[in-house]
């Protein structure tokens, strides 16, 4: 089963960004297939997406804490017109973040997407035969 979240912080940047929830769900599934720009450490790994209108090189970059199996989360996104990467210190707390988010249990996902902490953008549910 495939799960992925995004925080509130990454909510509120999508938003000004225009980017609706498809895009980072056909990362996530780009992800599964080997398709990752960057492992950063400590479950922390870059993708570019495309941007509405703009394609991926002129389009964003997004932040994800994930196993690579079943969870992301994505945690932190800009767009590359902006800045060209994140500090040193953005980078050691997006690890401390991946590390929290990796270690949480499914009763906890469940209070922080009921709670509004996290919100689910794509479910996949293994198909039983």
């Amino acid at each position: 089963m495939k799960r992925a979240f995004k925080t509130r912080h990454f909510v509120r940047w999508m938003r000004k960004t225009g980017l609706t929830d498809e895009i980072p769900c056909r990362a996530v599934s780009e992800m599964q297939q080997g398709l990752i720009d960057a492992d950063l450490g400590s479950g922390l790994v870059k993708k570019r997406v495309a941007s509405p209108g703009r394609g991926k090189r002129g389009g964003v970059r997004t932040l994800l804490a994930t196993n690579k199996a079943d969870r992301w989360f994505f945690v932190f996104g800009f767009e590359k017109n902006e800045r060209a990467n994140i500090s040193d210190e953005e980078l050691e707390g997006l690890r401390k973040i991946a590390k929290l988010l990796l270690g949480v249990t499914s009763v906890q996902l469940t209070v922080a997407v009921r709670d509004g902490s996290l919100q689910e953008i794509c479910h996949e549910e293994k198909s039983q035969g």
